[in-house]
């Protein structure tokens, strides 16, 4: 079903991010044992009667340890419990790879924890896309997570901030939910009205008094009598009840340095002419995000991961810095010839660019020729359709053919 949406935003919430990222750390050091797979929490110090549970294994939830209650306690509950110790700097690092890996596919991140970001998938996916594709590139960015950063994530996917979050908290751990306006009568209006975000314990009496349970109760409620028994906070409760949100996704604009993006295929594949089909499929995604930015890369990156997870990358400078899609698919091709053999079964395909220069700064009627002012006008009239009707509303013949 082809949908179209103002917004298209992803809620990424990491599971037991502090214990999962330590059983990272500990396994990278040559740990034998995973601590998520064993009644485990991370506390603060043990000696001092304040230490207190920050995060807990699904081992440990079962034994009715919580977050927040003092290690003493959870130390009565299940005795043979194991505690670490937190460690801020090294969660600061992880957070940060995660970072770094949804820089990939937005550069409209708002980091709203240490664990947990919101991404405006907008740009990205393009206003008139398939649901299932939307889908399928948040499958992507859970595999690669699971693959290379080695934890798990919720993603939650939805036309606003507020949606994306209910969505993420729905059924962990590994899960990725949706939470469209249409669903949100039978998805979250038969939740606890205490599920709803910012409503908190004070209010819940309150609610209950005039007969509200769920969350559904709350949005079919009479609203000024609502905004007359809280103020502005019964607006915002209402409004959220009623999947109402028009927050922006806040985040730095900053310049990237490097814009890339991969793809973990399906399939594992050995044929040439399909993986060129990816190739520039991938080239045309991080050439079309390199022009919004209006700059020019210089330095072209290939890297593909085969079926035993071995990695091969190769990297070539450009003698003029560019933004042009065949240009650089050239480029990405020549890359691939070094690399491919017909023995390599792919898993996992990369384009990036990097050693970026802003476009003002460069004077390239000095050595841009015809052909390449050229391609410029195709790539931009094509851009300008994208922005107008979506990513997905152009492709080029070569894609257009893929099976």
């Amino acid at each position: 079903m082809v949908i179209n949406m103002d917004k298209i935003i992803f809620h990424i919430d990491v599971n037991n991010a502090f214990l999962s990222w330590t059983a990272v750390e500990m396994l990278k050091n040559g740990a034998n044992i995973d601590i998520r797979t064993i009644p485990a929490i991370i506390g603060g110090d043990e000696s001092k009667r304040h230490g207190v549970v920050l995060a807990k294994s699904n081992v440990a939830k079962q034994f009715g340890i919580k977050t927040g209650e003092p290690i003493y306690f959870a130390r009565k509950k299940c005795p043979q419990i194991q505690v670490f110790e937190s460690n801020h700097k090294m969660y600061r690092g992880y957070s940060n790879k995660l970072y770094e890996l949804f820089k990939e596919y937005t550069d409209k991140i708002e980091r709203f924890s240490i664990d947990e970001c919101f991404l405006d998938m907008t740009e990205f996916i393009g206003n008139n896309i398939n649901k299932e594709n939307i889908l399928n590139i948040a499958k992507e960015i859970s595999t690669r997570i699971k693959t290379e950063l080695k934890f798990t994530v919720n993603i939650g996917i939805a036309n606003n901030k507020l949606l994306a979050k209910m969505a993420s908290d729905f059924e962990k751990p590994d899960k990725i939910h949706t939470l469209w306006k249409e669903e949100i009568s039978t998805k979250m209006w038969p939740l606890k009205v205490d599920e709803l975000l910012m409503v908190g314990r004070k209010s819940i009496p309150k609610l209950e008094k005039i007969g509200i349970k769920t969350i559904g109760d709350l949005a079919n409620y009479d609203k000024n009598v609502i905004y007359k028994l809280f103020g502005k906070f019964g607006k915002l409760i209402w409004e959220y009840a009623n999947g109402i949100d028009d927050s922006p996704v806040n985040y730095l604009k900053e310049k990237p340095k490097g814009i890339g993006n991969s793809i973990t295929l399906p399939n594992d594949l050995n044929n040439r002419e399909q993986i060129d089909k990816i190739l520039l499929e991938l080239t045309e995604q991080v050439t079309y995000r390199l022009r919004k930015e209006k700059m020019l890369a210089s330095v072209v990156n290939v890297h593909i991961k085969d079926r035993n997870f071995r990695v091969f990358s190769h990297q070539r400078k450009m003698d003029i810095p560019t933004a042009s899609t065949k240009i650089i698919y050239e480029e990405v091709k020549k890359l691939m010839n070094e690399m491919y053999r017909n023995s390599i079964y792919v898993r996992l395909l990369g384009v990036r660019v990097d050693n970026l220069v802003e476009e003002e700064n460069m004077q390239l009627s000095l050595f841009v020729n015809a052909n390449n002012k050229k391609q410029e006008k195709i790539d931009s009239v094509l851009d300008k359709i994208k922005d107008k009707y979506g990513y997905g509303s152009v492709k080029r013949a070569t894609e257009i053919n893929k099976k």
